[in-house]
């Protein structure tokens, strides 16, 4: 069955049609095809759905991750500055190159721990070849016990050198990484860890850089998410995965899913936080939306709240039938929300 949109419409030709001749059947509007396109009469699919409608209020604001301040890893002097505001840069891109005598100093440290490691790994292999000599000649009578277990010994000991050894280099590796990988002469490359666009420029050629402080901050304008406040009333209501249309002031509609909801905040203010990623095209960070959410939707039948209509005092849809035959079904309406209305029985 299919239930018209425009049921006013279609009430009113009901009326015509009941005084248009004593034949005319109770609760039956006979219409021609071209009457139907002269009234501009649509029809509609009968839906599943139903619920309760929240109005939510907020706005776009940038994702957790849609913001990185790139610091200085070590103190030093800036040499060049790469970028300014408002460059577009893909992650990994330099942002700056900083001179640092402590980058110099760490860089060594690395050097000289990998070369350790090196020198514990060839005392290894020699200790190893030494005592498998002397197991072989223990096993041929020539050699003591007592020799053999000193090369034994030898070995353990320089097998326990190179697990210090290597431990020590990978720290300095890790030191060596954490420092922004520093050259030789103490030169670290500042990168962006994200792509988007330089907000701004804290770093200036020439001047000094202690550690941790901020060079430029990155953007990225394409990572947004929704912001809306919910009645306190409403938070049990608003799980996650509930699809919604939020809408922009000038009436762009952006296609959206409910991530979670902070609870806390009612105990605080009496209004929940809902957060919504959009799926699809997102509006610009700050762009205050709207949203009609619909929630408890129980598969009841649902129709366009306009196809409701009144007939001799009862609510009722008009059904229509073969030949153009509109027939007046009266019905129980439950629950309206986002446009719909519930059909109980």
């Amino acid at each position: 069955a299919e239930a018209d949109e425009h049921g006013e419409g279609e009430a009113g030709h009901a009326e015509g049609g009941e005084h248009a001749g004593e034949g005319a059947e109770e609760g039956v509007v006979q219409l021609t095809a071209e009457q139907v396109r002269a009234t501009g009469l649509v029809t509609t699919t009968v839906g599943r759905g139903g619920g309760q409608e929240v109005r939510l209020s907020g706005r776009a604001e940038p994702s957790p991750g849609a913001r990185a301040a790139v610091g200085a890893p070590v103190g030093g002097v800036v040499e060049r500055v790469l970028v300014a505001p408002g460059t577009p840069v893909r992650a990994g891109a330099a942002l700056a190159i900083v001179r640092s005598a402590e980058g110099a100093v760490i860089r060594s440290e690395g050097a000289v721990a990998g070369a350790e490691a090196d020198s514990a790994r060839a005392r290894a292999q020699a200790a190893a070849a030494a005592f498998a000599r002397e197991d072989r000649l223990l096993k041929a009578g020539v050699v003591a016990r007592q020799d053999w277990e000193a090369a034994r010994a030898t070995m353990l000991q320089a097998q326990a050198e190179v697990r210090a050894a290597d431990a020590q280099a990978q720290a300095a590796r890790a030191r060596t990484a954490a420092s922004g990988t520093p050259n030789a002469a103490g030169r670290t490359t500042l990168t962006t860890p994200i792509s988007g666009v330089v907000a701004n420029v804290s770093a200036a050629v020439g001047g000094y850089l202690a550690q941790g402080a901020t060079v430029a901050v990155v953007v990225n304008p394409n990572l947004v998410e929704f912001v809306f406040n919910a009645p306190a009333t409403a938070t049990n209501r608003l799980t996650p995965g509930l699809r919604f249309i939020a809408q922009a002031a000038d009436g762009t509609e952006f296609p959206a899913v409910v991530v979670g909801v902070v609870l806390d905040a009612v105990e605080a203010s009496g209004a929940a936080v809902v957060r919504a990623r959009p799926e699809g095209r997102t509006p610009a960070a700050g762009t205050p939306l709207s949203a009609r959410l619909v929630t408890d939707a129980a598969g009841a039948l649902t129709v366009p709240s306009e196809a409701v209509q009144t007939v001799e005092g009862r609510p009722s849809v008009f059904v229509v039938g073969a030949d153009n035959r509109f027939v007046a079904r009266p019905i129980m309406p439950g629950r309206t929300a986002g446009g719909q209305t519930e059909i109980v029985t």
